[in-house]
């Protein structure tokens, strides 16, 4: 073999080498993902793996590890699986070759890394036939003869049935399609619906932390109830004669319904008044545990009189002019007392204390107590005459000035 030709040999030796490795880096290229399932019927190295039902890649390995089956897949560059997406083994047929599906398609968020590994949690397979067939089977057995319908129980259930269903199919039809409007009408009112469930939640929680509270007063309670039981006869003797009290008290109000309008219509004056008075009200509250007190010191058990110290300011004044005095201190001047009275005292007043000096009534009362004789003798003498600017302006009247 010439140099050339052996030349010639190798580089298409290395050729091929190249165009093998390029071919590996690209097929392996994209993400790789594992997934762990129970079973792995219908898979193959080569099977496809899709999203919506639309081939993004292909598996590579399916290798038996105990009591799981690990299959090595990998997905397209520029198709991207969301993070917390899932496996699923989708049989399109009873004898095709099966699929692996990951679900949901992406729309947002992280991105599955390539590496990726789906545990037992994250991955299904469908059911298989022989599955289904060993369920029939049960259930069949469990309903024939040498089961529920040993004593033709379930023939006597679906003889019952079909004679409850026939003729009613009408009814049945409507029910079926009303319960499709209520759960209709729940789907569209399912926040709401799930607001009253967690509302209804948070109630029984609150009842399960307040259980004590609760427990206690579910005792008292029947305490209660045991107690009015226990009185029943009384209790209804009570209330039978409070239903002649009430009889009586509606003849009451019946017979005196003119005189109760009008004690009520007198009971608003004597409110108003209180009202009026509720300063001086409160005044006398205020003082009279004061006085009481005081009074309680200066009463005297052993003699049986109260002890005091008067001294009666008042009483140093003529009579008149304490009257006066007393007049003028009243606001607002009673009913029974006129104005002109208060305008005549105001004008007697500077009149009698500078032109008539008159005697006080603690005088009076000293010569009274005293014994003093000429008191009588002034008494039967008749009265002073009275000083002449007193006397004019008695003349002129209290109006005049």
């Amino acid at each position: 073999m010439s140099r050339l030709t052996r030349m010639i040999a190798a580089l298409c030796a290395l050729a091929l080498v190249t165009a093998g490795v390029l071919w590996w880096t690209l097929s392996a290229s994209g993400t790789t993902v594992t997934a762990y399932f129970d079973k792995a019927v219908g898979l193959y190295a080569g099977s496809s793996v899709r999203v919506l039902g639309v081939k993004v890649g292909q598996i590579d390995t399916v290798t038996p590890e105990g009591p799981v089956v690990r299959v090595d897949m990998h997905v397209d560059d520029g198709v991207r699986i969301p993070a917390d997406a899932n496996a699923v083994v989708v049989a399109p047929s009873l004898v095709s070759d099966r699929y692996v599906q990951l679900t949901p398609a992406y729309t947002q968020g992280e991105v599955m890394a390539s590496g990726a590994v789906l545990d037992r949690k994250r991955t299904a397979t469908p059911a298989e036939l022989d599955e289904l067939y060993k369920s029939v089977n049960a259930l069949s057995t469990a309903l024939g003869p040498d089961g529920a319908n040993r004593d033709g129980a379930l023939n006597d259930l679906l003889n019952t049935t079909a004679a409850t269903v026939d003729g009613n199919g009408q009814g049945l039809n409507t029910t079926i399609k009303r319960l499709g409007e209520l759960s209709a009408t729940l789907s569209d009112n399912q926040d709401d619906l799930f607001a009253t469930v967690d509302n209804l939640n948070q109630f029984t929680g609150t009842l399960a932390q307040s259980d004590k509270q609760i427990r206690e007063l579910y005792g008292r309670m029947a305490d209660t109830t045991g107690y009015l039981a226990s009185e029943r006869e009384q209790l209804g003797t009570s209330l039978h004669s409070l239903a002649f009290a009430l009889d009586d008290v509606q003849r009451f109000v019946h017979d005196n319904r003119d005189h109760l309008s009008s004690n009520v219509q007198n009971l608003t004056g004597v409110t108003q008044a209180l009202v009026d008075q509720r300063q001086a009200l409160g005044e006398v509250l205020d003082l009279m545990p004061l006085a009481s007190t005081n009074f309680i010191n200066a009463y005297d058990s052993a003699s049986g009189s109260v002890a005091s110290r008067w001294n009666p300011q008042e009483l140093a004044q003529p009579p008149i002019l304490m009257v006066c005095r007393l007049i003028a201190n009243v606001t607002p001047l009673p009913e029974p007392i006129p104005q002109s009275l208060r305008d005549t005292c105001e004008k007697l007043n500077p009149v009698i204390q500078g032109l008539a000096p008159l005697p006080s009534v603690g005088d009076l009362l000293g010569k009274v107590q005293t014994g003093a004789g000429d008191v009588t003798d002034q008494i039967g003498k008749g009265p002073n005459p009275v000083p002449l600017p007193l006397v004019d302006a008695m003349k002129r009247g209290a109006g005049t000035p």
